[in-house]
């Protein structure tokens, strides 16, 4: 989800967000553009990157950061421990998330995954702000 007002950093109509999924060689099932900020007011978000895993039952059973650097250098990737990564594998296992919040970092942004994902689609981007 990107939830960033038209005239400010990261705003991105939806034609240039599917321009840059594919620059990006990204597989997304879909990408939410939330100018008015409405669905991140709904799930709280104040930090980026913030990541929100949902169970089929429509309950957060993740709230929180991807890992625990909080860094864009990818030389910390091996080093780091993924919170995210756990979490999808304990709910996709059957298993009750251990750690169902983590640390958040800078401000707004919000990605909602919802488990157990079965399939992905090249699905466009659709922008749900009207």
């Amino acid at each position: 989800m990107i939830s960033s007002a038209p005239g400010t950093q990261g705003y991105v109509t939806a034609d240039q967000e599917n321009v840059y999924k594919l620059k990006m060689k990204a597989i997304p099932t879909a990408a939410l553009l939330d100018p008015s900020g409405e669905v991140g007011h709904l799930y709280d978000a104040k930090t980026t990157p913030q990541m929100v895993v949902i169970n089929p039952q429509g309950t957060i059973i993740y709230d929180g950061a991807i890992d625990d650097h909080p860094t864009s250098d990818s030389s910390d990737i091996p080093q780091s421990k993924n919170y995210l990564e756990l979490a999808l594998s304990e709910a996709t296992a059957g298993k009750p998330v251990g750690c169902a919040r983590s640390p958040h970092r800078c401000v707004a942004a919000l990605c909602v995954v919802r488990v157990p994902v079965l399939a992905r689609g090249d699905w466009a981007t659709k922008d749900y702000s009207s």
